[in-house]
């Protein structure tokens, strides 16, 4: 795949020239990797089809989507499946032969990419005057268009460095909010922790651009960038994020090397010091769920980590935007037990749900992560609120699984959209005093 490269750096407050980035549409994006395969969806109906399943995935190296490892199907649960071109029409025979329910979702997962990420012709995806927040940007044009907000609207942003990647990246975070008293409550946002779910970054750029293109005539986003400050965080996973547009599309841990194996990165929402290594996380280097050889192993962790355990008496909400599911996630992940301010985050959750659906009548469900969607431990919600943060929130976006990690860039616009109500709603929860 030909990208034009890019600057790869740009001196702080020095002025951006947007420049007409072109993304050549042709059969070899991805060098076509990916055409034939299929993604199919699976609902084992008994215990005994769960143990078919998980053996036939024993036999067949798969892509899984949903859930995220073999460990963790279920009776009765959806399981979307990956599969490689050679192997579709083995998996399907088989589970014929065992009579176990299956449906083909997408039936050539190229055509797929294809679609999302291009169209006939060569298309614009940045120009001098205009960035587009419907289409999906590599992670030089987000890195450029931070650079761009921090000079544009100094009086509301600003820009910093919290780190390096593995791969000696910056890790970038926005500050928005109007420079006041410093001990204002805080928000932090992070998207792009899975590499693969591109709909993360493109939702904390809308975000940006709906705080600050709003702040004048919105009296409620006023009064929330005046009351508080957002942390902001594009691309978490900023080697992953690349590596997806680069090389593998469904990419989804970090890029780190572990010492002898082939294998690389590691799950950064497995990787926090908090029931490390336990249920839900994988020892193995090769799985997607690996939680990596010791808690906040990478970098991009423990950067974040760092600067949330430095302003932890400040920030009151942590968000982290994931897909897919359609869910609003709160603790505990790694254990099935109520957090002792369930009744404050529940309200805040069910007020922020509600919210969303206001928008284009979309639902999602809410709950503790372990029961609305899976146990895991080693999580960023469960490490946020073991620290101090008293709402921490994982979102799941759209879709339910049609899509899966292949939003349209026609369904941006209203995935955003309805998402900045919610996470509005949880902002403007936190001027309120909660005592229940």
């Amino acid at each position: 795949m030909a990208f034009t490269d890019f600057a790869r750096s740009v001196l702080l407050g020095c002025f951006i020239i947007f420049t007409t980035v072109l993304y050549p549409v042709d059969s070899y994006l991805y060098n076509n990797r990916y055409f034939g395969d299929q993604v199919l969806r699976i609902i084992p109906s008994s215990d005994t089809e769960v143990q078919a399943v998980k053996q036939l995935f024993q036999n067949l190296t798969v892509d899984l989507w949903k859930p995220n490892s073999a460990y963790l199907i279920q009776e009765n649960s959806t399981v979307d499946v990956h599969v490689g071109r050679n192997k579709t029409q083995r998996l399907r025979r088989r589970l014929r032969q065992a009579h176990i329910h299956y449906e083909v979702l997408i039936s050539n997962l190229q055509t797929e990419i294809e679609k999302q990420i291009g169209h006939q012709t060569s298309r614009k995806r940045r120009s001098e005057f205009q960035y587009d927040y419907e289409v999906y940007h590599p992670l030089e044009d987000i890195q450029s268009w931070m650079f761009e907000m921090n000079r544009t609207h100094p009086h509301l942003v600003e820009l910093f460095s919290i780190g390096q990647s593995y791969e000696g990246r910056p890790l970038y975070v926005l500050q928005l909010g109007k420079r006041s008293r410093p001990s204002k409550k805080a928000v932090w946002i992070d998207c792009g922790v899975h590499a693969r779910e591109w709909i993360g970054p493109a939702f904390c750029q809308w975000f940006v651009k709906e705080a600050l293109n709003s702040y004048q005539h919105d009296s409620s986003m006023r009064r929330l960038m005046n009351q508080l400050n957002f942390y902001i965080m594009p691309v978490f996973n900023v080697d992953g994020y690349h590596y997806s547009w680069e090389t593998d599309r469904f990419w989804r841990k970090t890029r780190s090397k572990i010492p002898k194996y082939h294998c690389r990165g590691v799950d950064a929402n497995r990787n926090w010091k908090v029931k490390w290594s336990d249920e839900g996380a994988s020892l193995h280097p090769c799985d997607d769920t690996y939680c990596g050889p010791f808690p906040e192993s990478e970098p991009e962790v423990k950067a974040v980590a760092k600067f949330l355990r430095k302003h932890r008496k400040r920030v009151k909400a942590y968000i982290s935007i994931h897909a897919y599911a359609q869910m609003l996630l709160y603790p505990y992940s790694y254990k099935y037990a109520t957090i002792p301010n369930f009744n404050c985050v529940e309200s805040a959750a069910q007020n922020a749900v509600s919210a969303l659906y206001s928008a284009y009548g979309v639902r999602y469900r809410h709950g503790p992560a372990s029961t609305t969607l899976y146990m895991s431990s080693g999580s960023s919600i469960d490490w946020a609120y073991k620290n101090g943060i008293p709402y921490a929130f994982a979102f799941e976006l759209r879709d339910t699984g049609y899509f899966g990690f292949l939003l349209p860039e026609a369904l941006i616009n209203p995935t955003c959209t309805e998402t900045m109500r919610a996470v509005k709603t949880i902002a403007s929860g936190l001027l309120k005093k909660c005592t229940k």
